[in-house]
């Protein structure tokens, strides 16, 4: 049964707390349909894009890599799977996703965990990290300047920090009509995986508080986040994004 509560919730999103707490409650009842999901709402591009950040990567890694808002710890596979000298730590805000990404990492022994950590929080000395990635991450920040500021601080200099999540285009007109295919397939799967139209909807809900991409470039770049490579797919829905921490 699912908690109505995250209704009246997620009307005040620019909240940080209420925001930090909407999206722990929100993704219990998402964790065991995450991947599923991600499949059908990105109409099957979901692991293509994810590869194609990891592919986006330096060549070569063998620090520490972080891997925030971790879902149930693809993106941290991937990368250990191709670096197998890198130490991984997938964190995320909620605990059922961490048992999940825990199930998944276990095979890689210790240089691979999972964590439960907020990303405006995150446990990390700074400048202790040579990669940091994000799947699906920053628009669920529970406020994105704080996180793209923590970013930075974990960062060292010349580290590579990629990301790939909706885009909300500068054009209104552009993103109205955005807006509106999110949210209808949002309300489709939601029916169909939880009985509850609503559940996916805040994905449409969360894009259209979150920055232009001009803009979102524009506070990456106030935290010391040099832009490297920016790529859109899905009719510009989507955008994998990859910064450099300057020197």
């Amino acid at each position: 049964m699912i908690d109505q509560s995250y209704r009246v919730r997620s009307a005040e999103l620019s909240n940080p707390d209420r925001k930090r707490s909407y999206n722990r409650n929100l993704f219990s009842v998402v964790a065991p349909k995450y991947d599923v999901v991600t499949r059908v709402l990105s109409f099957g591009n979901d692991g293509l894009w994810k590869r194609r950040l990891v592919g986006m990567l330096p060549k070569q890694i063998t620090g520490q890599v972080v891997d925030i808002a971790c879902g149930t710890g693809d993106i941290a596979e991937a990368i250990a799977r191709q670096h197998p000298k890198a130490r991984v730590l997938a964190t995320d805000l909620n605990p059922d996703m961490i048992l999940r990404a825990k199930r998944r990492l276990a095979g890689f022994g210790e240089r691979v965990q999972a964590l439960e950590a907020d990303m405006t929080r995150l446990p990390l000395e700074q400048g202790s990290v040579d990669v940091l990635t994000g799947g699906y991450a920053l628009r669920n920040a529970p406020d994105l300047q704080d996180a793209l500021r923590e970013v930075a601080r974990v960062l060292k200099p010349g580290a590579t920090a990629a990301f790939l999540d909706f885009s909300r285009v500068p054009n209104a007109v552009g993103f109205a009509w955005r807006y509106r295919l999110l949210r209808f397939w949002g309300h489709v799967w939601g029916r169909i995986l939880h009985g509850d139209p609503e559940v996916y909807a805040y994905i449409a809900r969360s894009l259209k508080s979150f920055p232009p991409r001009d803009r979102f470039h524009a506070m990456a770049t106030s935290e010391g986040l040099r832009l490297k490579r920016s790529r859109l797919f899905f009719f510009g829905i989507m955008e994998l994004s990859v910064f450099v921490k300057s020197s």
